[in-house]
């Protein structure tokens, strides 16, 4: 598996496994297969009410703790020095480690400062190897790390063949915030898996649409963070290291920015709303 080195030295793993949308029935035996298949770094959220089942999916997957990374992120009705901390402990306990490689604070609302202070202490004291950010644009990132001690380790935004984020991508990368991809694949949307340029390249290699788009975002140093409940998907997935995609293959996805909507928009009132009202009552 390929690693990326973040900013404060910390090795993650280029290639992620999300548990966004699987139920908490489901999630434990998954991030066991997952973990079974190769996966060594596991994606979880206060937000997705399933960090209960994934602490299980860890216990019981037979690997050690210390060859996993384990990423899970704050959500905005714990935004706060006081209520981010506690809400930490009760990740913890969920996950039942003793430590978290990654914490991410999940949106660009709130008080994020406060948090954003609460991650730096608990990664001072150990119980946290990486902080972050997700949704945020580069100068709320930069902003946190500028005004505060630390400079966020990643920041974990959309971006898919028809949201490449070059801008932003480049952006944070020159200050040294790792990218990681949600939504790689955009969601299945758009027909993407059947999109012809993409299975046009995939063609080209024996490959699938996915394992293009997998091997495009690892060629530009992002973190990618797929999802599928499928053995066999989740091994395809992880097969993206024995070929490399040509300057024509990527001036061809490069058309494909922009052909689509955002799955997520977060300059709008609206979102900001529809977040601050979702509860969650981890």
């Amino acid at each position: 598996m390929q690693n990326i080195k973040l900013n404060n030295g910390v090795q993650i793993p280029a290639l992620g496994f999300g548990v966004f949308q699987i139920p908490p029935a489901e999630t434990e035996q998954a991030v066991i297969a997952a973990i079974k298949a190769g996966y060594r770094h596991i994606d979880t959220a206060q937000a997705y009410m399933n960090e209960t089942e994934v602490g299980l999916g860890i216990k019981n997957s037979g690997v050690a703790r210390e060859e996993l990374f384990i990423t899970t992120k704050i959500w905005v009705e714990n935004f706060g020095y006081e209520a981010a901390k506690a809400s930490l402990d009760r990740s913890l306990g969920r996950l039942n480690l003793d430590y978290i490689d990654m914490v991410l604070i999940h949106q660009p609302y709130g008080d994020s400062y406060g948090t954003w202070r609460a991650l730096e202490e608990y990664q001072a004291a150990g119980k946290i190897r990486a902080i972050g950010v997700s949704n945020f644009s580069p100068v709320r990132a930069v902003d946190l790390g500028l005004f505060n001690k630390v400079m966020p380790q990643a920041n974990q935004i959309e971006i898919n063949p028809f949201q490449q984020k070059n801008e932003a991508v480049a952006a944070l990368q020159a200050e040294g915030i790792a990218v990681e991809a949600w939504a790689p694949f955009a969601e299945g949307k758009n027909d993407i898996f059947h999109n012809p340029v993409l299975s046009k390249i995939g063609a080209k290699y024996g490959k699938s649409v996915a394992q293009v788009i997998t091997r495009w975002l690892i060629e530009r140093g992002i973190v990618v963070l797929a999802k599928s409940t499928k053995l066999e998907r989740m091994a395809e997935n992880l097969n993206v290291f024995d070929f490399a995609l040509s300057d024509e293959d990527k001036a061809e996805i490069a058309k494909l920015d922009g052909t689509f909507a955002a799955i997520g928009n977060h300059d709008t009132v609206d979102n900001l709303k529809r977040i601050a009202a979702w509860k969650t009552g981890q």
